[in-house]
């Protein structure tokens, strides 16, 4: 194992350069196996062997943007467009919390359609329905008024934050990825989503090369060790990607699965990439397969909100 391998193993407090150091040895099996032990312990020591759900409610795919690598991108003639209205996403509440689900995400495009006014109605009936329930808000860029422009104002705000990536996007290099981990390690969110790149048909990006499952592994690891009690979850791009991906992903130090609780009719509309996994499962049937497949690894799904352990 190289030294700034061990080092990282027990301080953290890298620059970029170092960073970018550290991810070259991705490919040496020893550096992993090292890694994955390391983040596996620490997600145990402050998580058990606890996995926590997010109920994810993809309410819209209308989108301003046109992301090059998004399938529901605003230049996408071939989407077919969708919104849920509010009596739909309380319903799609109302079923998670039926099933046990203690954290709902809102997630949509950047749709001009939802204002302020609009998201703040169906948040507070949300909150005022569940009030032992987390939200979770992924639903674009906003302006400074919204969201008072930056993240480390919403963590003096009190509110938990959220960040990530993919990985192997196009043109995306090692300084990349270190320049973001430099950015977790400031920010030091709560949560932390990392997922590979996976192309669209109807992109920009439709003939590129998707994200390694492998880096995608080791990433997760190095998050875990760097944040020990962030909430870091086994994406569904990952699952996509590897038949037993998220399992992987919460071997490599993940604690967090996300099912799908949207309208079964829109699921497959909601697609950021090809061949997306969980758009044919009922809710309640989804997350029992979950549960077995956490199992067999030998944790446990739990129904509980999953907020961020203290260090």
């Amino acid at each position: 194992m190289r030294e700034i391998a061990k080092r990282f193993l027990e301080d953290q407090n890298f620059t970029k350069e170092e960073f970018e150091e550290l991810l070259k040895g991705f490919e040496n099996k020893e550096e992993r196996a090292a890694f994955r032990e390391k983040a596996a312990f620490l997600r145990e020591k402050y998580y058990g062997n606890k996995v926590f759900t997010r109920g994810l409610i993809e309410f819209t795919n209308y989108c301003k943007n046109n992301c090059y690598y998004c399938g529901i991108r605003g230049g996408n003639k071939n989407a077919v467009r969708y919104r849920l209205t509010k009596e739909e996403i309380l319903s799609c509440c109302k079923q998670g919390y039926d099933l046990g689900f203690r954290t709902f995400v809102l997630q949509g495009g950047e749709d001009p359609w939802f204002t302020d006014e609009r998201m703040v109605e169906i948040i507070r009936e949300i909150k005022g329905n569940y009030p032992d329930c987390a939200l979770t808000l992924s639903i674009g860029e906003k302006s400074y008024e919204s969201y008072k422009k930056c993240l480390f104002m919403l963590k003096e705000l009190g509110y938990q934050t959220g960040a990530g990536f993919m990985v192997g996007s196009p043109g995306q290099t090692l300084s990349c990825l270190a320049e973001d981990l430099v950015f977790l390690k400031e920010l030091k969110p709560e949560m932390v989503g990392i997922g590979p790149f996976i192309p669209h048909h109807d992109t920009i990006f439709k003939d590129e090369k998707a994200g390694s499952v492998e880096m995608t592994l080791y990433l997760l690891s190095v998050v875990r060790i760097l944040l020990p009690n962030v909430l870091l979850p086994a994406t569904t791009a990952l699952g996509t990607m590897d038949e037993n991906g998220r399992e992987k992903g919460l071997l490599c130090g993940a604690n967090v699965v996300m099912p799908n609780l949207s309208p079964l009719r829109n699921r497959k509309q909601y697609e950021l990439y090809d061949n997306k996994i969980c758009t044919g499962d009922e809710a309640a049937e989804s997350r029992e397969h979950l549960r077995k497949r956490v199992e067999s690894i030998g944790l446990r799904l739990v129904d509980e909100r999953g907020d961020g352990a203290e260090i």
